[in-house]
């Protein structure tokens, strides 16, 4: 690499790329992803899929790398203006590799790459990315060197097609009339959401009355962060459920893979609950199909331990994974797992190519509310009968002596599991259960905590005991 060439470790993170438009992520720097990607899938004479959300910088982000992809001889299929989860469709539908050109719910001066493997496969460090990133690097260095027969390209307008295929996964034909705020937060959820729960790509009415906000696509996100993992940013669905008197309300981040439910009293859903609603649903779907079939589903360590007893009592085996993107993705495809829910609200559906699709959740949230007559609190009250700290950050000099401080603090009160961090977990004297999961970032000095008890005030106690430990 040449002094002049950007460190690409920088910004090529463990599950995709994610840098600063301009200083890190350029045209130049883009083309030589595409042809190193190309290069990687082997993709000469092959179709690949490149799409992009609504930011400044990705329609341009998205013809350069379509540039480095062809000159190594990959036909490129075009989306355009895409959700990451409508890319995911492109790939799994087409059976071809593909990019997406989002930062998620970053904000707008960053961009970035989304990259999968034919049927939707996730690419992480350990998986190709890796190999990519080092590509990219030599023709950085060393330009790109076209191939014999260039490849060549061709639009395709997914939307229609993927509206539809959700469709069919999900009727929602014969729910009760609902009233419902979305949040698109000026990200992609904007363009998906009145395709696939309205008329906009040619698809009968539902009986879901759409209250819009924030539709407009814009990449400069100048409402709010399209972040709710953050509560700041649900603020403003969380009102306007209330004024309108909706039944429920939803959030999407900016490229629509992840969603967030409100109930009617503007109180947010844990997205742990929204996994186990839609577990059972999925069990009950698969076990009418296949009546004997061994029905398994994931769900990572630090969702609520409501999740694996929803699972279970079902009458499916629940798998405990680590927490992670493509790391899910994998357990899916080796475990034939039929869905997959972790804390962050990705939720994974062997039926969409093991991918995590945001909307699909959603409409199996809505039907299921849509399906019987009590309100959602209550709905999903049953499915949240812990109480959970969510995820708290720690910024820790020292991570190491933190961490041993823990351990020497715990030793004889609970059972250690190092699957992904710590987890500990152990009984209340009153009996009931409590457990925490400490994990270190792995690009920040930091440690994240979780934990959750039978009660609150259990709960309270063990976050705040293994908060003093954590910040000394």
């Amino acid at each position: 690499m040449t002094s002049e060439s950007p460190d690409l470790t920088a910004f090529v993170k463990t599950y995709d790329v994610r840098g600063l438009v301009g200083s890190q992520l350029t045209d130049e720097v883009v083309e030589a992803f595409g042809a190193a990607f190309a290069d990687e899938i082997e993709g000469a004479g092959s179709e690949l899929v490149v799409g992009h959300d609504m930011r400044d910088s990705s329609p341009a982000f998205a013809a350069a790398f379509a540039r480095g992809a062809r000159a190594r001889g990959a036909h490129v299929v075009s989306l355009g203006l895409c959700s990451t989860d409508e890319s995911y469709f492109a790939s799994g539908s087409l059976s071809a590799p593909a990019a997406m050109f989002t930062a998620s719910h970053n904000p707008a001066s960053y961009n970035g790459i989304k990259m999968s493997r034919a049927g939707a496969q996730g690419i992480s460090l350990d998986t190709g990315l890796a190999s990519i990133r080092d590509r990219a690097s030599s023709y950085l260095a060393d330009g790109i060197e076209a191939v014999a027969e260039p490849g060549g390209q061709r639009d395709y307008d997914a939307l229609g097609d993927y509206a539809a295929y959700l469709r069919h996964l999900v009727d929602l034909s014969g729910i009760r009339p609902i009233k419902v705020v979305v949040d698109a937060g000026n990200g992609m959820g904007g363009l998906t959401v009145p395709a696939v729960l309205g008329s906009a790509a040619g698809l009968p009415e539902l009986p879901i009355e759409i209250i819009p906000m924030y539709f407009e696509l814009d990449g400069t996100f100048p409402n709010h962060e399209a972040n709710p993992l953050e509560p700041a940013n649900l603020v403003d669905l969380q009102k306007a459920v209330v004024e309108h008197g909706a039944d429920l309300g939803l959030a999407f981040d900016g490229d629509a893979d992840r969603c967030f439910v409100v109930d009617e009293n503007g109180d947010a859903v844990t997205p742990s609950a929204v996994a186990a609603i839609v577990a059972v649903r999925e069990i009950a779907r698969v076990r009418a199909l296949e009546p004997d079939a061994d029905i398994a589903v994931i769900h990572n360590l630090i969702t609520s331990r409501a999740v694996p007893e929803a699972i279970e009592a079902s009458g499916a085996r629940a798998v405990r994974t680590r927490v992670g993107h493509s790391l899910i993705k994998d357990e899916m495809r080796e475990t034939g797992a039929i869905f997959g829910g972790e804390h962050s609200a990705h939720y994974y559906f062997r039926d969409f190519w093991g991918a995590d699709n945001g909307m699909l959740a959603a409409m199996h949230v809505l039907a299921e509310f849509g399906s019987q007559a009590e309100p959602l609190s209550t709905l999903t009250d049953r499915y949240t009968p812990y109480s959970a700290s969510g995820e708290i950050n720690s910024t820790v000099t020292d991570v190491p002596a933190a961490y041993a401080r823990i351990v020497d603090a715990y030793a004889s009160q609970g059972d250690f599991d190092e699957l992904d961090g710590l987890t500990v977990s152990g009984t209340s004297e009153n009996g009931g259960f409590w457990w925490f999961n400490v994990r270190p970032s792995n690009t920040e000095p930091l440690l994240r905590l979780n934990a959750e008890a039978a009660t609150e005030a259990e709960m309270v106690h063990v976050r705040d005991a293994v908060l003093g430990l954590i910040r000394g």
